[in-house]
Order: structure tokens, then C-alpha cells, then sequence
């Protein structure tokens, strides 16, 4: 089986746990459950004694009608069997209502603690996982995890028959009860040997099945792109090769799991074949009645298929196992970026200090070697360089998506890493080059960072953007749904709500990734018209390939593999003639109104 598994390695964030440490923390989610799981044990064995008393109450009419055939025995007999019948049926939906609705209070609470450990996980961790695969933990492994407290209440149900069936063979006929209890061992040590095969099986299925959940994800995420180079053909064969080896897994797997039941159903004939002809002979000898006899033959039934069950549980109970190993190794998982502290900074003044620090995202490739850099309160600076020279990570380091291996980065004097997170988040706003768009209107969208804000203030700061100009080309102005990821707008009115939404949330430090780097000139005016307004009395952290954004910033900040350079205003840098006056002639000065107006002249 090993040539199918290939390339189903376990995710760097994977552990290995015992079945013991699994089950203490299943047992922990099922804590708030106890009451309901009581009164459902109690339905379970109330249900198990009528299960059993069915067939006794059987065997006893038998040889109760080999005596009296009368209309009086027929009533009893037929009045008796659908009482029985009727208090099994409703024990049984008792514990059938209260379990369903434990294990799935059960699911989600374990499904809101993924979801809070995928928020939890900082950016390193989704940079190094593919995002389809985080989701199938979340929701196909939550969902099978359920299963095991099913197939627990089903052996606990099992065991209380067989145990209430076995004591009442007992009083029938020991030797055939020991002749009957014989083959137990047999099955439960099949099955137990089965375990580990089971186990190993599921898991590398789990993993089969998030590795289609990532790859149809990043298809449909790339869809454009697949159909603007033509490569439709390639992703299909792609997904062709992925869906083949996710079938062959899958029919290993369902192989393996419905060849236990088959093996195990042929040692339980050979032991009932036995068991049947003793018990004729018995009949024969007149030392077994023929009631006791029919309880026995029926009560093989009985005890035959509990036992298989019992005994194929552990491998059944591998699923949910595997299941939950995978979901709690997810939240179990450790974050790169740790906090030692929770301070709060209140009021944030914007005084970022970066002192000798080293980052990179791999060890062996380095992005910032030494680093320090101060940046004042209410300072603008852009940061310019070719790609690679660290512009990003700066920005990325500020907003604490990543953490530094050497040096301290400090906010108002305070090392980022004694931050309380979500309260320093709280004061940062950030517009990236192309900013994400939840599903829903505009207005919703700039809400998203002030949730209580007032329909009036999302009017205010929508018009503050550009003028407001940029409302009247949306068809339903700020009720204009975005489509997902923000596709039914263009890129740049996605970049004027990104601005919206900042603008709104009110942050003292601003961060401006390539914010202006991909749009039309016209958009560009809009958005320089609200960045005068949002930079206002905040510090703001500019990336830009765009000379307007950078001609207004306090101060340049020129970057090469991740070492400052050069630093100074726009013009101050030119008349260096260094690195800045390069980038300026390949990048910016064809942006510049000089350069625009000779090139008019020579045309005229």
C-alpha cells in the first residue's frame, strides 16, 4: 500500500497522540453534556433490559402455547411482544434525541475552537500551509470526530445486552454458554490486531481528502488566471491525477474497513454451527426445552453481532481518533509570533523604533540584517527599493504578522512583543495592493473595521475619499454588493473602500502597501485626495512605485537586500546621484510632470 500513500506526509504541525490522550480530551468537550449523556446512559439500559426481555418473553410463550393453545394465550402473547417492542422504541428515541443533540453541541464547540486557532495562527503558518487543507480539519474532521461518541454509546448499548443476555444464558445451559463465550477471545484479539492498520489507513484518507479540498480551492481561486493563459486542459489532468490517487486511497481504505466484518462473521458461523447442533441434541436428550432452545438460537443472533461489533470498534474508533488527532494538532499547534505580555497602549502616539533587527522567512535567506530605523509620531516615510529589498517585511514586522529572529522593534518605547495584540491591531490600518473584499455591500465592507459605526459615518468617510467622486460610478452607491473577493468592482474602487474602511477605523499608524502601484491615473488623483486626509496627524508606513505618493512623504527611505542606504527628502536624494536617482529614472520619472510635458513638446 506504501506506493499509494506517497506524498501524504504528515503537515510540520502534526503530532502523535495516545488513545488515551485523545480520549481525555474528547471527554473534556463532552463535560457541559453530562446531564443529557446520564439520562440517555439510563435510556441505553433500559432499552438494552427490553432487548433482551423480548426474546425471553419468546422462548417462554413457546413453551407456555406446547401446554395451552388457547385465544387467552394468543392475547398475552401478542399484547406483551408490542409493549415490549413499543418501550424499546421509545428508550431508544430518548437516547437517540439526547445523544444527536450532545455530540453535536459537542461538534461545534470543537468547530469554534479550530476556527479560533486558524485566527490565532499568524502569517508565517499560511504561508508554509495551503489554506484547502486548514479547512478540511475544520469542517470534514470536526464532522467525523463526531462519529466516535456515536460508536461509544453503540458499544455501551452492545455490551449491556450482551452482558444481560449472556447472564440469562447461563441459567439455561453453562456448557453451551462457555462453548458460546469461547470464540470471544478469538474475535476480540482479530480485531484488536486490526487497529493499527485501521488507524494508519484513515489517516493517510484524511489527508487524501484535504489535499482535494486544497487543490479544487486554489483552482477555483485561480480560475482567471487559468483561463487567460489557456490552461484549463493542464488543471484538469492535474485534478485528474490527484481524484485517481484520492479513489485508490479511498477503495484501500473502504477495503480494509469491510474486510474485518466478513472474516469476523465466519468465525461467528463456525461457532454457531457448533453451538446449533449441541443445542438439538440437548432437544433430543429432553434436557433443554424447545423455548430455551429457539431463546438460545435467537440469542446467537443477538450475541453474535454486538460481539463483531464490539470487537471491530477499536478499528471503527480509528476514524473518529484520526479525525480528532488532526484537529486537535491544529489547535494544538504552536504560533511563531508569541506575545509576553498583553499592555495596552492607550492612546497610540505612532513611535516606531526598529533596533538591529534580523528577520527572514527561511533561515538561510535573510531579508533585513541589522536593521534600526525611528520613525516619529505623525512622520510619513515611504520606503522604496527594487523587489527583495525588504519594503514589505518592514511593514509586515510592524504589523506583528511575523516574528523577528535578532533585534527589538518598539511602539512609544514599549517592545512589540509585550503588545497586547488585538488591542495594538485595533490602532493600525492597512491597505494592501490589492486589498481583500468581503462578500456583501460597499457600506458593509467599510463597517468592517468599526461594526458599530452609524450609516451616516460610513456616508461621511466614503465621501472624504476622493471627494466622493468615485460614489456616483457604483450602481446602488454604498449599498453595491462586491461580489466575492470584491469582483464586481474594479480594482480601483477596491482600493478606494480599502481606504473607506481605514479612514473609518480612525488608526494612529497607517500602513500604504503599494496602494496606488496598479491603477488608472484618474483613480489615482481620487485616491491621492483621501491619503491627505487619512496621513493626517498619523504615522504612516508608504510603499509605493508611484512618484505622486512618494513626493509627498517626510521622509525617503531607499532599501538594498534589506540595508537603508539612503534616507532624505525627494529632492535632497536626486542631487545625491545615488541608488534613488536610479529607481527614479526607471521607475518614477516617467510619472513626473517634466518628463510628461517634454514628451508633448517633441511631439509638437
Amino acid at each position: 500500500m506504501g506506493f499509494i500513500m506517497d506524498g501524504l506526509d504528515a503537515e510540520a504541525y502534526d503530532r502523535t497522540y495516545t488513545d488515551g490522550q485523545l480520549l481525555r480530551r474528547i471527554m473534556h468537550y463532552f463535560s457541559p453534556q453530562r446531564r443529557a449523556m446520564a439520562i440517555a446512559a439510563g435510556a441505553i439500559f433500559l432499552n438494552a433490559v427490553l432487548d433482551t426481555a423480548l426474546p425471553i418473553f419468546v422462548s417462554i410463550s413457546i413453551d407456555q402455547l406446547q401446554v395451552d393453545r388457547s385465544l387467552s394465550t394468543f392475547i398475552y402473547l401478542a399484547v406483551g411482544l408490542s409493549l415490549i417492542a413499543t418501550l424499546a422504541w421509545v428508550f431508544n428515541a430518548v437516547r437517540q434525541q439526547l445523544s444527536s443533540r450532545a455530540v453535536g453541541d459537542v461538534v461545534l464547540a470543537l468547530r469554534e475552537d479550530a476556527c479560533d486557532a486558524v485566527l490565532e495562527r499568524d502569517m508565517s503558518f499560511y504561508d508554509t500551509f495551503q489554506s484547502g487543507k486548514v479547512v478540511s480539519r475544520v469542517n470534514s474532521d470536526t464532522q467525523a470526530f463526531s462519529q466516535v461518541m456515536t460508536l461509544t454509546l453503540d458499544l455501551l448499548s452492545r455490551l449491556l445486552l450482551v452482558s444481560l443476555l449472556i447472564g440469562y444464558l447461563f441459567t439455561i445451559d453453562v456448557k453451551l454458554t462457555f462453548t458460546l463465550l469461547g470464540f470471544a477471545p478469538i474475535i476480540f484479539l482479530f480485531a484488536l490486531g486490526f487497529r493499527k492498520i485501521a488507524r494508519r489507513t484513515i489517516t493517510q484518507s484524511r489527508r487524501m481528502t484535504a489535499t482535494v479540498s486544497s487543490h479544487i480551492q486554489e483552482t477555483v481561486s485561480g480560475i482567471g488566471v487559468a483561463k487567460t493563459f489557456r490552461q484549463e486542459p493542464v488543471i484538469y489532468r492535474e485534478f485528474h491525477e490527484v481524484n485517481e490517487k484520492s479513489r485508490s486511497v479511498n477503495q484501500k481504505t473502504r477495503f480494509v474497513f469491510s474486510s474485518i466484518f466478513p472474516l469476523m462473521n465466519g468465525l461467528a458461523g463456525i461457532g454457531t454451527a457448533l453451538l446449533v447442533y449441541w443445542g438439538a441434541v440437548s432437544v433430543n436428550n429432553e434436557s433443554l426445552s424447545i423455548g430455551d432452545w429457539f431463546l438460545f438460537v435467537q440469542g446467537l443472533t443477538m450475541f453474535w453481532f454486538p460481539l463483531t461489533s464490539i470487537a471491530s470498534f477499536w478499528s471503527q474508533f480509528q476514524l473518529g481518533l484520526a479525525a480528532g488527532e488532526r484537529v486537535f494538532a491544529l489547535i494544538d499547534a504552536e504560533s511563531n509570533v508569541v506575545q509576553n505580555n498583553n499592555r495596552k497602549l492607550t492612546p497610540v502616539r505612532g513611535r516606531i523604533n526598529f533596533k538591529q533587527v534580523n528577520f527572514s522567512y527561511t533561515p538561510d535567506e535573510p531579508v533585513l540584517r541589522n536593521f534600526s530605523l525611528e520613525i516619529q509620531p505623525g512622520e510619513t516615510i515611504a520606503l522604496v527599493g527594487h523587489t527583495g529589498s525588504g519594503k514589505s517585511s518592514i511593514a509586515k514586522l510592524i504589523a506583528r504578522f511575523y516574528e523577528f529572529q535578532h533585534g527589538t522593534i518598539e511602539i512609544d518605547g514599549v517592545d512589540i512583543r509585550e503588545l497586547d495584540l488585538g488591542d495594538y491591531r485595533s490602532q493600525l490600518g492597512i491597505v494592501t495592493q490589492t486589498p481583500f473584499l468581503f462578500d456583501g455591500n460597499v457600506r458593509e465592507n467599510i463597517r468592517y473595521g468599526k461594526p458599530d459605526a452609524s450609516d451616516e459615518e460610513v456616508q461621511t468617510v466614503a465621501r472624504l475619499v476622493g471627494g466622493g467622486d468615485w460614489l456616483g460610478s457604483l450602481p446602488n452607491g454604498l449599498d453595491t454588493d462586491v461580489g466575492e473577493r470584491g469582483g464586481n468592482l474594479s480594482l480601483g474602487q477596491r482600493q478606494l473602500v480599502a481606504l473607506a474602511r481605514v479612514l473609518l477605523q480612525n488608526p494612529a499608524i497607517v500602513i500604504l502597501d503599494e496602494a496606488t502601484a496598479s491603477i488608472d491615473p484618474l483613480t489615482e488623483a481620487l485616491i491621492q485626495e483621501g491619503l491627505d486626509v487619512i496621513l493626517k496627524d498619523r504615522t504612516a508606513i508608504v510603499i509605493a512605485h508611484r512618484l505622486s505618493t512618494v513626493r509627498h512623504a517626510d521622509r525617503i527611505i531607499v532599501l538594498r537586500k534589506g540595508e537603508i542606504i539612503e534616507t532624505g527628502s525627494h529632492e535632497g536624494l536626486l542631487d545625491q546621484a545615488g541608488h534613488y536617482a536610479e529607481l527614479y529614472n526607471t521607475y518614477f520619472r516617467h510619472q513626473s510632470l517634466e518628463y510628461i510635458e517634454s514628451g508633448v513638446k517633441n511631439e509638437l
